[in-house]
């Protein structure tokens, strides 16, 4: 084993440490500190709830501690200047590979849990979207995927296929829009909205375009961004008119006003009838779960210039710092993935999707006791109970292909800052409205990206 640079010791895998402890009482026992941005009442007892089961186990108490998610990257860089970062951090992706870079994140520590629990047990992509090197630069812990949202019992009975590519949307629309019944669809056209960034680039990422490469701004490919520009044209044509986002999006698919919509899963428990203040209106009950009953979804959505496609993930990790007590840290992460994952994931599980499927007893364990942790907030039911097992298994599956541009290419700041600066909404809604034709949009989102840094 290579020494440990914050005790000198050997690196022990989590089970040996584990067990080491549990021989040698609190002699070996160290306080760890936590921080998580999962800083609401109800979920930050949940955190504390499964720390203390950790401390019982072990030995080392856990001081969970809430961070406000945009003060998480200021906060951190201050900590790890003064030589006092946590033991653990809950993050986003986007601090995933700068932290490993800038130092304040341990990969190695992170690749040994990893390797521990068995690589082959979490879902590719959100191990793909944290490699550095030959490893990993933390541990993913949960994730969600975008949906194409879409009415199943409508597509059936007119004999469509499920919207899995453009085709698919574009043949739904043509059958089953009919205004101001029915509308095919509704895009995000709302410029100022990051609602429309994220369906953007989601679009985007379904036929293979990204604005970055390897060594950072890469001008977008003709051919295949007039591909995407077109599509959105379409979706937007067969939308009400207006400047539509998430809000309006929600509300015309619960009155059962669309065929489709794009969003993320935090729709399912409403869907069902299970929170008060977003109830379906298809009909006189707005707790009756009739609308989840008739929607299917796709996570993974393809272009015509790359059919196998892509998933729009959001993945959280548990990043051990360069500061941790690491061979206790590592512990309290695998103890999180393993024995106390099924209440990581409980936290929010209709936005919590299992990375870690299960284990060396049960391939499928945490996928099926997530199934059926309960989902709501005025009325509470699983949703293996809601939906059914092919639906469940899409909206897991979507993680083993989730991808976001500039993550693979190590640009994933830049690819922010695109994103942030709102130039390709304003573009594709100027195009969408006639301002310009289809490559003299892809020249001024070339000319206009390029000057990002």
């Amino acid at each position: 084993m290579q020494p440990n640079p914050k005790t000198g010791a050997g690196r022990l895998v989590p089970s040996a440490l584990a067990a080491l402890l549990l021989a040698a009482g609190p002699v070996l026992a160290e306080d760890l500190r936590f921080w998580t941005t999962e800083e609401q009442p109800e979920r930050l007892a949940r955190q504390q709830a499964m720390a203390e089961q950790f401390t019982k186990a072990t030995g080392h108490a856990v001081e969970v501690i809430p961070v406000t998610e945009k003060d998480l990257g200021t906060r951190a860089t201050a900590a790890f200047a003064a030589g006092d970062l946590p033991d653990v951090i809950y993050h986003t992706l986007q601090y995933a590979l700068p932290w490993a870079e800038a130092g304040i994140l341990d990969p190695e520590a992170a690749t040994d849990v990893i390797e521990a629990l068995g690589g082959g047990t979490f879902a590719p992509g959100a191990l793909a979207m944290a490699a550095v090197g030959d490893g990993y630069a933390s541990v993913p812990v949960d994730g969600w995927t975008q949906m194409v949202v879409y009415r199943k019992d409508l597509f059936d009975a007119a004999g469509l296929e499920a919207p899995t590519s453009y085709a698919n949307v574009i043949a739904a629309i043509e059958a089953l829009h009919n205004p101001p019944d029915m509308y095919g669809f509704v895009a995000a056209t709302k410029v100022d909205e990051n609602f429309m960034s994220q369906v953007l680039e989601h679009v985007f990422l379904a036929n293979g375009v990204s604005p970055v490469g390897a060594d950072g701004f890469a001008p977008l490919d003709e051919a295949k961004t007039t591909e995407v520009l077109d599509f959105y044209k379409a979706i937007a044509m067969a939308s009400p008119p207006g400047e539509l986002y998430w809000k309006q999006s929600r509300e015309l698919y619960f009155a059962g006003k669309t065929a489709m919509i794009i969003w993320s899963p935090f729709i399912l428990d409403e869907l069902a009838g299970l929170r008060d203040s977003a109830p379906p209106t298809i009909n006189d009950d707005p707790t009756s779960p009739e609308l989840a009953s008739k929607t299917g979804i796709v996570t993974n959505f393809a272009g015509p210039s790359n059919p196998a496609g892509a998933a729009w993930g959001d993945i959280r990790y548990f990043g051990i710092t360069s500061d941790a007590a690491t061979d206790a840290a590592m512990d309290f992460v695998r103890f999180s993935m393993d024995e106390g994952y099924t209440q990581t994931l409980s936290i929010a599980p209709e936005g919590k999707f299992p990375v870690r499927r299960g284990n060396a007893d049960n391939p499928m364990a945490f996928t099926e006791a997530w199934a059926m942790l309960p989902v709501g907030v005025d009325r509470k039911a699983p949703l293996g109970d809601l939906y059914a097992q092919e639906m469940i298994d899409e909206i897991v599956g979507g993680l083993d292909v989730a991808k976001r541009w500039g993550v693979a290419e190590g640009q994933l700041a830049l690819a922010s800052r695109i994103i942030n600066s709102q130039i390709i909404n304003r573009l594709v809604r100027e195009y969408i409205d006639g301002v310009r034709n289809a490559s003299a949009t892809v020249a001024a989102l070339n000319e206009e990206l390029a000057s990002v840094n």
